[in-house]
């Protein structure tokens, strides 16, 4: 990119083996985009969201432009036996969403919902699905597609 962008990373880490393979994986793209990050810890996915809106209500004092280009979401919610699962993953869906719309962020989403561990480490893993190189990149490819429309850096 001409420009390199400024990236929040919000890790949920309510499982932390599962939140730094994720963060790895993004990490990894970022880096290789010669993007700067800065990573937060939440302590779950529901959490994620309040924390990108603390973020955009800070303003960088030097510019007086959001501190973020970009934000990124990595987070696991693992299926229980009651409706938490659904609710969590819903409302942290939604609210996530909204944020993007309203605020016209680029956000790659990167949080997993799965029925078990095993199926997380699989979607994690660097090795295997790197679902946090999923979220880096669309996270990159919508800061481009806002400098098209001539929104970035913003």
């Amino acid at each position: 990119m001409a420009d390199s962008p400024h990236i929040m990373i919000v890790e949920a880490r309510f499982y932390d083996d599962i939140a730094d393979e994720l963060a790895r994986g993004a990490v990894q793209v970022l880096d290789e985009a010669e993007a700067t990050y800065e990573r937060y810890a939440v302590p779950g996915a529901f959490e994620i969201p309040a924390a990108i809106r603390f973020a955009i209500r800070s303003l960088d004092v030097f510019s007086a432009r959001r501190r973020f280009d970009g934000y990124i979401a990595l987070g696991c919610v693992i299926r229980g036996e009651t409706s938490h699962y659904d609710i969590i993953c819903q409302e942290s869906a939604r609210a996530l969403q909204d944020l993007a719309l309203n605020f016209t962020l680029a956000l790659g989403y990167g949080i997993l919902t799965v029925d078990d561990r095993e199926q997380a480490m699989v979607r994690a893993s660097v090795d295997q699905g790197n679902k946090g190189a999923g979220a880096a990149k669309a996270c990159l490819e919508m800061i481009e597609l806002k400098r098209q429309f001539h929104l970035y850096p913003r």
